[in-house]
C-alpha cells in the first residue's frame, strides 16, 4: 500500500512541485493551503508523514505541529524559508522529526522523507520496550512517559532518546552516536539536535529522583546515570 503524505503549504507552486515529485515517488498525496485545514486532514486522513510549512494562514506551522502532536505520532518534516538556529530549535522542541530550509533540492527532501519513514517504520526488536526506574516509567510501546505517577506529554523523538539512553544505564554516548542510533545514520541534522532534546527531557525529569539522572559527560556526550549521586 502506498504511503500517504500530507503537504501543508500555502505557496501553490511549491505545493504542486512537492505533490508531483512525491507522487512520482509512489506516495498518495494530500494538500492543505492553510494550517487549520492541515490539522483537519492530519486528524481525518492519518497520513504517514506531514510536510509542514511554518508561515501559514489561519494557523502557523508551530501551532499546527503542536496540535498534531496532541493526537498523533506521525512524523513531521518542517519546511520554512527561515534558517536561524532558534527556528530549528523551536521546531524540534515542538516535536518535529526533521527540518529543511527553503530553497531545497527535491532529491534532498525526498531523502529526508524516506529517512524519517525508515526510522519510524523500523522492525520491532525482541527486547523490552518498557523500562522502570524509581518514579519513572518509559513505555515505548504506548509512547508514554510516567514521572512520579503522572503521565507527561513527550514528543516521540524525546521518548526514543530517553529510552535509548536508559536501555544502557551508565553507558556514555557521544552526540554523533545518538544521532546515528536514535535519528538514523542518514539524518541531515547536527549535534545541536541532541542538545535540544536533552534540555527538554531535563525540564521534565530533573529533581524527580536521586537514584538516576540524565548526566552530561563534558567533552564526550550524555548518559543515563543510575546508582550514583
Amino acid at each position: 500500500m502506498a504511503k500517504k503524505a500530507l503537504i501543508v503549504e500555502d505557496d501553490g507552486n511549491i505545493s504542486e512541485l512537492l505533490r508531483l515529485y512525491l507522487e512520482r515517488d509512489g506516495f498518495e498525496v494530500l494538500q492543505a493551503a492553510d494550517g487549520g485545514r492541515g490539522v483537519d486532514l492530519a486528524r481525518s486522513a492519518e497520513p504517514d508523514i506531514v510536510l509542514l510549512d511554518i508561515m501559514l494562514p489561519v494557523k502557523d506551522g508551530w501551532q499546527v505541529c503542536r496540535e498534531i502532536r496532541g493526537f498523533a505520532k506521525m512524523p513531521i518534516v518542517m519546511l520554512t524559508a527561515k534558517g536561524e538556529t532558534r527556528d530549528k530549535v523551536a521546531g524540534l522542541e515542538m516535536g518535529a522529526d526533521d527540518y529543511i530550509t527553503k530553497p531545497f533540492e527535491i532529491k534532498e527532501l525526498l531523502a529526508r522523507v524516506h529517512a524519517v519513514l525508515r526510522r519510524t517504520d523500523g522492525p520491532a526488536e525482541d527486547k523490552p520496550r518498557r523500562l522502570e526506574f524509581d518514579k519513572l516509567i518509559i513505555n515505548l510501546d504506548s509512547y508514554e512517559l510516567v514521572v512520579n505517577g503522572t503521565k507527561v506529554d513527550t514528543p516521540p523523538k524525546e521518548m526514543e532518546l530517553l529510552f535509548h539512553l536508559a536501555s544502557a544505564p551508565n553507558r556514555v554516548y557521544t552526540r554523533n552516536q545518538l544521532l546515528d542510533e536514535v535519528w538514523g545514520f542518514d539524518y541531515f541534522g547536527d549535534s545541536r539536535t541532541v542538545d535540544v532534546h536533552i534540555k527538554r527531557l531535563r525540564e521534565k525529569l530533573e529533581g524527580v529522583s536521586d537514584k538516576w539522572r540524565l548526566k552530561t559527560v563534558w567533552g564526550v556526550g550524555y548518559k543515563f546515570e543510575v546508582g550514583e549521586e
